[in-house]
Protein backbone atom coordinates (compact mmCIF):
# COMPACT_ATOMS: atom_id res chain seq x y z
CA UNK A 1 0.00 0.00 0.00
CA UNK A 2 2.65 2.03 0.96
CA UNK A 3 4.51 1.97 -2.84
CA UNK A 4 1.02 2.62 -4.26
CA UNK A 5 1.00 5.93 -2.57
CA UNK A 6 4.62 7.00 -3.62
CA UNK A 7 3.96 5.59 -7.12
CA UNK A 8 0.52 7.07 -7.25
CA UNK A 9 2.03 10.47 -6.37
CA UNK A 10 4.96 10.32 -8.61
CA UNK A 11 2.22 9.44 -11.78
CA UNK A 12 0.28 12.60 -10.66
CA UNK A 13 3.68 14.65 -11.11
CA UNK A 14 4.59 13.39 -13.82
CA UNK A 15 1.46 13.82 -15.67
CA UNK A 16 0.84 17.57 -14.35
CA UNK A 17 4.68 18.18 -15.00
CA UNK A 18 3.65 16.76 -18.92
CA UNK A 19 0.58 18.49 -18.95
CA UNK A 20 2.40 21.97 -18.19
CA UNK A 21 5.20 21.41 -20.74
CA UNK A 22 4.17 23.75 -23.88
CA UNK A 23 5.04 22.37 -27.24
CA UNK A 24 7.47 25.07 -27.00
CA UNK A 25 9.84 22.47 -24.75
CA UNK A 26 9.61 20.27 -27.69
CA UNK A 27 9.82 22.71 -30.97
CA UNK A 28 13.28 22.07 -32.46
CA UNK A 29 14.54 25.19 -34.58
CA UNK A 30 18.09 25.70 -35.73
CA UNK A 31 19.80 29.07 -37.34
CA UNK A 32 23.06 27.35 -39.02
CA UNK A 33 25.28 29.34 -39.21
CA UNK A 34 25.02 31.04 -35.59
CA UNK A 35 27.04 33.95 -36.60
CA UNK A 36 27.46 35.40 -39.81
CA UNK A 37 28.94 38.63 -41.24
CA UNK A 38 26.38 41.26 -43.04
CA UNK A 39 25.26 39.70 -46.63
CA UNK A 40 26.19 36.13 -45.69
CA UNK A 41 23.10 33.73 -45.14
CA UNK A 42 21.73 31.50 -42.67
CA UNK A 43 19.17 28.46 -43.00
CA UNK A 44 16.59 28.24 -41.02
CA UNK A 45 15.42 24.87 -39.83
CA UNK A 46 12.29 23.38 -38.41
CA UNK A 47 11.98 19.79 -37.44
CA UNK A 48 8.82 19.92 -35.70
CA UNK A 49 6.76 20.73 -38.49
CA UNK A 50 5.37 18.35 -41.18
CA UNK A 51 5.87 20.06 -44.82
CA UNK A 52 2.35 18.40 -45.31
CA UNK A 53 0.51 20.74 -42.65
CA UNK A 54 1.48 23.33 -44.82
CA UNK A 55 4.27 26.06 -45.01
CA UNK A 56 6.61 26.97 -42.39
CA UNK A 57 6.55 30.34 -41.35
CA UNK A 58 9.76 31.67 -39.48
CA UNK A 59 9.62 35.48 -38.14
CA UNK A 60 12.94 37.20 -37.59
CA UNK A 61 13.08 40.04 -35.36
CA UNK A 62 16.23 41.88 -34.23
CA UNK A 63 18.00 45.53 -34.46
CA UNK A 64 16.22 46.14 -37.50
CA UNK A 65 14.48 43.18 -38.48
CA UNK A 66 10.16 42.23 -38.05
CA UNK A 67 10.19 40.37 -41.05
CA UNK A 68 8.70 36.82 -41.91
CA UNK A 69 10.42 34.11 -44.14
CA UNK A 70 8.24 31.04 -45.44
CA UNK A 71 9.41 28.21 -46.02
CA UNK A 72 8.15 25.16 -48.44
CA UNK A 73 11.23 23.61 -48.83
CA UNK A 74 11.54 19.91 -47.50
CA UNK A 75 14.81 19.75 -45.02
CA UNK A 76 17.34 17.44 -45.34
CA UNK A 77 16.47 15.46 -41.48
CA UNK A 78 12.86 16.42 -41.87
CA UNK A 79 10.86 19.39 -41.37
CA UNK A 80 10.93 22.47 -43.82
CA UNK A 81 13.89 24.98 -43.91
CA UNK A 82 14.06 28.60 -45.62
CA UNK A 83 17.72 30.42 -46.44
CA UNK A 84 17.69 34.16 -45.39
CA UNK A 85 20.40 36.69 -46.80
CA UNK A 86 21.68 38.88 -44.46
CA UNK A 87 22.39 41.87 -46.65
CA UNK A 88 21.37 45.06 -44.87
CA UNK A 89 20.96 43.72 -41.48
CA UNK A 90 22.62 45.86 -38.82
CA UNK A 91 24.50 44.04 -36.57
CA UNK A 92 23.54 42.08 -33.83
CA UNK A 93 21.24 39.41 -32.14
CA UNK A 94 18.44 38.56 -34.18
CA UNK A 95 15.66 36.01 -32.86
CA UNK A 96 13.68 33.21 -35.18
CA UNK A 97 10.50 31.96 -33.95
CA UNK A 98 8.52 29.83 -36.03
CA UNK A 99 4.70 29.07 -36.38
CA UNK A 100 4.17 25.67 -38.49
CA UNK A 101 1.35 25.40 -41.45
CA UNK A 102 -1.06 24.16 -38.76
CA UNK A 103 -0.72 26.91 -36.80
CA UNK A 104 1.44 24.87 -33.85
CA UNK A 105 4.89 26.39 -32.37
CA UNK A 106 7.92 25.39 -34.02
CA UNK A 107 10.51 26.80 -31.70
CA UNK A 108 13.11 29.66 -31.51
CA UNK A 109 16.34 30.28 -32.31
CA UNK A 110 18.82 33.09 -32.59
CA UNK A 111 21.78 34.70 -34.63
CA UNK A 112 24.30 36.80 -34.85
CA UNK A 113 25.58 39.19 -37.45
CA UNK A 114 28.83 40.26 -37.32
CA UNK A 115 31.10 42.67 -39.37
CA UNK A 116 32.63 41.84 -42.88
CA UNK A 117 35.51 39.88 -41.47
CA UNK A 118 34.23 39.79 -37.91
CA UNK A 119 33.77 36.48 -35.75
CA UNK A 120 34.13 33.06 -37.89
CA UNK A 121 30.27 31.62 -38.38
CA UNK A 122 29.74 29.09 -35.89
CA UNK A 123 28.08 25.43 -35.74
CA UNK A 124 24.10 26.35 -35.75
CA UNK A 125 22.23 28.09 -32.86
CA UNK A 126 18.87 27.02 -30.98
CA UNK A 127 17.05 28.52 -27.43
CA UNK A 128 17.05 25.81 -25.05
CA UNK A 129 14.09 25.58 -22.92
CA UNK A 130 15.59 24.21 -20.34
CA UNK A 131 13.25 26.43 -17.97
CA UNK A 132 9.93 24.65 -18.77
CA UNK A 133 12.25 20.69 -18.26
CA UNK A 134 12.76 21.95 -15.17
CA UNK A 135 9.88 23.30 -13.88
CA UNK A 136 8.25 20.33 -15.01
CA UNK A 137 11.17 17.99 -13.11
CA UNK A 138 10.42 20.39 -9.90
CA UNK A 139 6.64 19.25 -10.54
CA UNK A 140 7.42 15.33 -10.47
CA UNK A 141 10.05 15.81 -7.82
CA UNK A 142 8.03 16.94 -5.21
CA UNK A 143 5.02 14.76 -6.18
CA UNK A 144 7.76 11.89 -4.95
CA UNK A 145 8.17 14.35 -2.05
CA UNK A 146 4.81 14.32 -1.05
CA UNK A 147 3.90 10.56 -1.47
CA UNK A 148 7.29 9.90 0.69
CA UNK A 149 6.12 12.34 3.21
CA UNK A 150 2.85 10.50 3.56
CA UNK A 151 4.21 7.12 3.36
CA UNK A 152 6.79 7.89 6.39
CA UNK A 153 3.92 10.21 8.42
CA UNK A 154 1.75 6.46 8.10
CA UNK A 155 4.64 4.74 9.32
CA UNK A 156 5.14 6.70 12.66
CA UNK A 157 1.39 6.23 13.19
CA UNK A 158 1.03 2.63 12.55
CA UNK A 159 4.29 1.96 15.08
CA UNK A 160 2.86 4.84 17.70
CA UNK A 161 -0.13 3.02 17.68
CA UNK A 162 1.20 -0.47 18.06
Amino acid sequence: MKAKTVLGSAAVGVGLGTLLLPAAALADTTVSPATTPVGGTVVLTTTSCNPKAGDAIFRVTGPNRDQNVRSTTAAAGGGLSAELFTAGFTLGTYTVTTTCGDGSNGGTATFTVTPIGGAQAGAGGRDGDTGVLVAGGALAAAAVAGGTYVMVRRRRRAGAVA
